[in-house]
């Protein structure tokens, strides 16, 4: 996408859990918060509630507009979990943060039991991977005013599903899809307002087929909701990277990139603070913000501070230590 072709996001109005949003002026960040121990991109790191309430916050001060929190993992070939042990997991994390931190949440899950139990906790959107295969997960939204997320995948939760057939027409199944689904949600009582579009990289998809997807975001707008962009640490960019997870962080920002200038919304990212370090400066070279003609960098900022040197480098440089018994 050359700098001709960038799209600038529509403005569109979001309600969400009582509340009413204008999106479009800049991209949201939505930080991710897994409660569950087999997530693909952190292993469990975050194991403890408090772990992941301190990761919220971090989130949040780094910059995260909306918390994205889910008790299931999308790992394929692994059993899905009970509703229980999900609400069990998320809701005492949507209380917290919510609560106690005062974010927007979103829960992800595609579950009608768990998410009316996230929505009564505190959670605004409710975030559905399975592109709402249960209808009934919009009536959960349709009473409470929560927003929710429509995203487009052909295969069921929990699995894999490559079908070649699809290579050179999903970006249009994608359009299909999300306007028969919009319509869906629109019959169970969910409000216009309150959908949010998600053309689901890797769901269901090739890593060719994702990228067919992500080149053709623009012509989602035409479906008048705000578009979610949810590329961090995804397969494709791993497949293209020939990288792990954890170490997908500049392809991420490439795929991001690309998305803010196809007008994405909302960017659910792992990586808070790199993505808002990479727009800033991105919307800065655009003349999206203003520069302050007296903007300096700070002189702590000038170089990294120096570091102790360990025993073995001053060994190195100097010969064995005075007083140090020869190794």
């Amino acid at each position: 996408m050359g700098d001709s072709d960038l799209v600038r996001a529509p403005t569109v109005c979001l309600r969400a859990g009582g509340r009413t949003f204008e999106l479009g002026d800049r991209p949201w960040l939505m930080g991710i918060v897994n409660a569950s121990p087999d997530s693909f991109s952190d292993a469990g790191l975050h194991r403890t509630l408090e772990d992941r309430v301190t990761l919220a916050a971090e989130l949040l001060e780094a910059g995260a507009d909306v918390i994205d929190i889910g008790g299931e993992s999308g790992v394929t070939g692994v059993p899905a979990v009970a509703a229980e042990e999900e609400i069990a997991r998320v809701v005492p994390l949507i209380e917290r943060v919510a609560g106690s931190l005062g974010a927007l949440v979103s829960v992800d899950t595609y579950k009608p039991l768990v998410a009316r139990a996230a929505v009564e906790a505190g959670a605004a959107v409710v975030n559905d991977v399975s592109g709402l295969r249960d209808p009934s997960l919009a009536d959960v939204c349709a009473r409470s005013g929560a927003g929710l997320v429509l995203m487009h995948t052909r295969a069921a939760p929990k699995e894999k599903l490559l079908d070649p057939s699809l290579d050179g027409r999903v970006a249009d199944d994608v359009d299909l899809f999300l306007r028969e689904r919009i319509a869906v949600a629109l019959e169970r009582g969910v409000a216009f307002e309150q959908l949010i579009l998600d053309p689901g990289p890797d769901f269901g998809k090739t890593p060719a087929q994702t990228v067919e997807v992500l080149r053709a975001l623009p012509a989602l707008h035409a479906l008048g909701r705000p578009v979610l962009l949810a590329v961090s640490r995804k397969d494709f960019v791993g497949a293209i990277t020939g990288r792990p997870p954890r170490a997908r962080t500049a392809g991420t920002l490439a795929a991001i990139g690309h998305g803010v200038g196809a007008g994405a919304h909302i960017l659910r990212v792992h990586d808070v603070a790199d993505v808002a370090d990479f727009l800033a400066v991105r919307a800065a070279l655009a003349g999206e913000a203003p520069v302050d003609p007296a903007l300096r960098l700070a002189v702590e900022l000038r170089r990294e501070p120096p570091r102790a040197a360990s025993r073995d480098t001053r060994v190195a440089a100097h010969g064995e230590l005075d007083g140090a018994a020869p190794r």
